[in-house]
């Protein structure tokens, strides 16, 4: 199990192999589909995103309202492949990672590969369990948009895979294979 925190994710993420099991703390912007329609639209504006891409990590989640006593409520992974056609752009302008579930495109994976970042799977299915590893969550941008705002998160050992690594690795890929022998 590695232990690895965000700010050491522009670092260290082409370090990690395709299969290797993360524990994952410090800042991760949610964002889905609305969310990266309209950073997109701030791009091509020219105005000032609600938080810095590069170095960035994003989990594609639209998170439930917390209940007494949490900082958030469920909280798992939508598919990822919704935001491939924005993913590219964001990673070449220096996005880290990216925690969803799924496969994504060839066009990410090779925008992956360049940029020497990293997508992560979290367990889908088990959003109230990922919830306990979120320590805090603030809406920083969108809030029109309910559960798909922009929020701060912070992680505490959220537990993750390498889905696809910067060397071309893909668990998507060679877990077919495996299968397939």
């Amino acid at each position: 199990m590695i232990e690895l925190n965000t700010s050491e994710l522009k670092e260290k993420a082409r370090r990690l192999k395709a299969g290797d099991k993360v524990l994952l703390s410090g800042v991760v912007y949610t964002s889905r589909d609305a969310a990266h329609k309209r950073i997109k639209q701030l791009i091509e504006s020219g105005e000032k995103l609600p938080y810095e891409l590069s170095g960035a990590a994003i989990y594609y989640a639209g998170p439930t309202a917390a209940k007494d006593g949490m900082v958030i409520g469920s909280c798992g992974p939508t598919t990822s492949s919704r935001m491939d056609v924005y993913s590219p752009q964001f990673l070449d302008m220096g996005l880290s990672a990216m925690i969803g579930k799924g496969e994504r495109s060839e066009a990410v994976c090779e925008a992956i590969r360049r940029n020497g970042a990293v997508y992560f799977c979290a367990i889908g299915g088990a959003g109230a369990l990922a919830a306990k590893c979120i320590k805090e969550c603030e809406v920083i941008a969108f809030e029109d948009l309910g559960c798909e705002s922009v929020k701060r998160l912070r992680f505490e050992n959220f537990p993750l895979i390498t889905a696809i690594d910067a060397s071309g690795g893909n668990i998507f890929k060679s877990g077919r294979e495996q299968y397939a022998r």
